[in-house]
């Protein structure tokens, strides 16, 4: 199987934080329309919201007919290869006389097209940074902008300041200058997962919310949103363990800290950031080589996926968030080194979702997990975190 099969899906951030639409890129090297049909063809894509656009890679040969053709926009590449100019070139004149939706990929030593030659504009935050003045507010009038590779915080600020709507969560995992004031809400909260790592009993749980008003209201409004959906509105902590049952229950009590402990007033891209690598590992760890061994291993899955990324969350160094939290050796081994089975799969989707795809694919091939075994898991692990919604 070659490291080229693999599709990356990063799901696209808008100036509200929110997911606004989703990329798919190709591991470098020779493609092949095969994953690209699949994607395409999913039954799995009618559970995203159908007004997001899905940025793909122009490939004449996967452009039949599918059910995502509506939300589709063709990104064309600035420098193609010689030998697929040609193609490339009649393929984009096929789609802009049927009113396709199209983009193109920014390269620095590239003229910049005159807006609306296209729909959408892709390019870098460093190369954005270098354009003249003002270059990008005239673009944005009639060509939607789509900032990558954005690696700070203040990047995305720029960034959104001169017209970039949509752009990709790498700067997500950049942790901020830390605060002077200490959070008593994710202090309890650390001791919560404690809790939740020892397996204790519902009474020590429910003392843990009593104490601090703020964590009850975010996990019932989590556990509200779209992603569980219950019939009835759940109101209680004990309400909720019923209804979930304690090993659904923990999975949201492990995603809790990422949500805003100020009444749900701010958007935090890391609770679906989370939430997706939690189930992404969760549905892949079945398929590595070899099998872990450990007795409930999709819990160990997606606790390593959603503990992942308290060290950016907390502003805390990984060491010393685990010297809290009295985890299992195999748990405590991902999330420290990488190490383990576990750990060296999280650090593929860590490497997928920094774009280094060329790394990524070729840690998922080690790990012997198919490209269309993968493909499938990014499916269900974002269209599940998609609808997790607290702040709605």
């Amino acid at each position: 199987m070659p490291s080229s099969d693999f599709l990356f899906i990063h799901p696209l951030l808008g100036a509200d934080d929110a997911w606004s639409g989703f990329s798919v890129e190709f591991a470098p090297g020779k493609t092949s329309p095969d994953p690209l049909r699949r994607l395409k063809d999913a039954d799995k894509l009618d559970e995203f919201d159908h007004r997001l656009p899905w940025l793909i890679p122009a490939i004449p040969e996967a452009s039949a007919k599918s059910r995502l053709d509506e939300r589709t926009v063709v990104i064309f590449p600035a420098r193609p290869a010689a030998t697929d100019a040609e193609t490339l070139q009649l393929f984009e004149t096929s789609l802009r006389q049927a009113n396709r939706k199209i983009g193109l990929s920014a390269a620095p030593d590239c003229k910049l097209p005159a807006t609306g030659t296209w729909d959408y504009l892709l390019l870098s935050a460093s190369h954005a940074r270098c354009l003249p003045p003002f270059a990008l507010l005239g673009l944005c009038s009639r060509t939607i902008l789509v900032a990558t590779d954005i690696h700070s915080h203040a990047d995305r600020q720029w960034l959104l300041d001169n017209a970039c709507t949509l752009a990709t969560g790498e700067f997500l995992l950049s942790r901020r200058a830390p605060s002077t004031k200490a959070d008593t809400t994710r202090i309890k909260l650390l001791e919560l997962l404690a809790l939740i790592a020892e397996d204790a009993d519902t009474g020590s749980l429910e003392a843990i919310f009593r104490q601090e008003p703020k964590l009850s209201y975010s996990l019932l409004r989590l556990v509200n949103s779209a992603a569980i959906a219950p019939r009835t509105p759940i109101t209680s902590f004990s309400q909720a363990i019923n209804l979930l049952g304690r090993r659904q229950l923990q999975r949201w009590l492990q995603l809790l800290v990422y949500a805003d402990p100020n009444n749900g007033n701010q958007p935090n891209p890391l609770l679906q950031k989370a939430a997706a690598r939690g189930h992404l590992l969760e549905l892949l760890a079945p398929q590595l080589k070899p099998q872990p061994q450990v007795e409930n291993l999709a819990d160990a899955a997606f606790m390593i996926g959603a503990f992942s990324l308290l060290n950016v969350l907390l502003n805390m160094s990984m060491t010393e968030i685990l010297q809290q939290l009295p985890l299992s050796d195999l748990v405590r081994s991902a999330l420290a080194d990488h190490g383990g089975v576990l750990g060296r799969l999280l650090l593929a989707i860590e490497a997928a979702e920094g774009r280094d795809l060329g790394n990524a694919a070729q840690r998922l091939c080690e790990l012997e997990v198919l490209s269309s075994d993968h493909l499938d898991a990014q499916l269900e692990a974002f269209s599940w975190a998609a609808k997790i919604r607290p702040n709605a």
